[in-house]
């Protein structure tokens, strides 16, 4: 099942789409809820953030390749981690599929994309065991981890390279079917091809993440872990156009514009 949250003639709601077409739902997918008459063509409605997570996990360095590039640049010998580890980033920072990336005034060229499975969390979770922890999954979107690396390189933390307002792209919707050995991520630039992979050739999978967290802290419904990006990506330029396709859930676009 697809669920999208979208605005309608002025009213947001809850949907289920189906082929060209959304059906409004009353309720939620976390709750109880039963779908309405009311429906409307995919195309004409206003796509919005799939969820506003309670806590926005992040994954970092969890594919060999984007590892090794990594330390490439830096001079270093690649450091491969040894277990899960988890980040966090702010919610200011989200923004739905089809809204601007807004390249802020005194940022340097140095803008980088990355797309990402985002793992969309359905139920509270603790303590939980490889033969389960899939049981707190609720679906999928997509995120595209949009960095400034001069911020990066010259912070001693990650709040504004990573956290900046719109560096953070997620949805269209959430895909709560879809098959994570079938999926591949394709990341284009301006129609471009400039990445592609197999999203589940992680270091540590979603199951050994889920694992690892829920022996510290609580997971609830609508929490979101993004799990990483394999590749690199070039600079990118205000008026350019990412989208990030992965097999199964569907393509995340936004345009990037300079600050006003």
């Amino acid at each position: 099942m697809r669920w999208l949250k979208f605005t309608a003639n002025q009213t947001s709601s809850w949907g289920i789409v189906e082929g060209d077409r959304v059906i409004a739902v009353d309720g939620d997918p976390f709750g109880e809820w039963q779908r309405t008459p009311r429906t409307h063509a995919l195309a004409e409605v206003k796509i919005e953030l799939p969820v506003i997570p309670r806590t926005f996990y992040c994954v970092g360095l969890n594919y060999l390749k984007h590892l090794k590039e990594a330390a490439n640049k830096r001079g270093e010998v690649p450091n491969v981690p040894d277990r899960p580890e988890v980040g966090y980033r702010a919610q200011n920072a989200l923004i739905a599929h089809d809204e601007n990336v807004i390249i802020p005034a005194n940022a340097t060229e140095q803008i980088h994309y990355e797309g990402e499975l985002v793992v969309v969390i359905g139920k509270k979770a603790k303590h939980l065991t490889e033969a389960n922890a899939m049981d707190c999954v609720f679906g999928y979107t997509i995120g595209n981890d949009v960095s400034e690396r001069s911020w990066q390189k010259a912070d001693r933390g990650l709040w504004r390279s990573k956290n900046a307002d719109t560096f953070k792209p997620m949805g269209p919707w959430i895909e709560t079917s879809a098959d994570l050995d079938k999926m591949e991520t394709i990341v284009r630039l301006n129609g471009k091809e400039s990445n592609r992979f197999h999203t589940n050739d992680m270091l540590f999978g979603v199951k050994a993440f889920i694992v690892e967290m829920t022996k510290y802290f609580t997971l609830w419904p609508g929490d979101v872990i993004w799990m990483g990006t394999d590749g690199a990506s070039p600079n990118i330029k205000a008026g350019d156009v990412v989208e990030i396709e992965i097999t199964g859930i569907g393509t995340l676009r936004n345009k990037f514009v300079a600050e006003k």
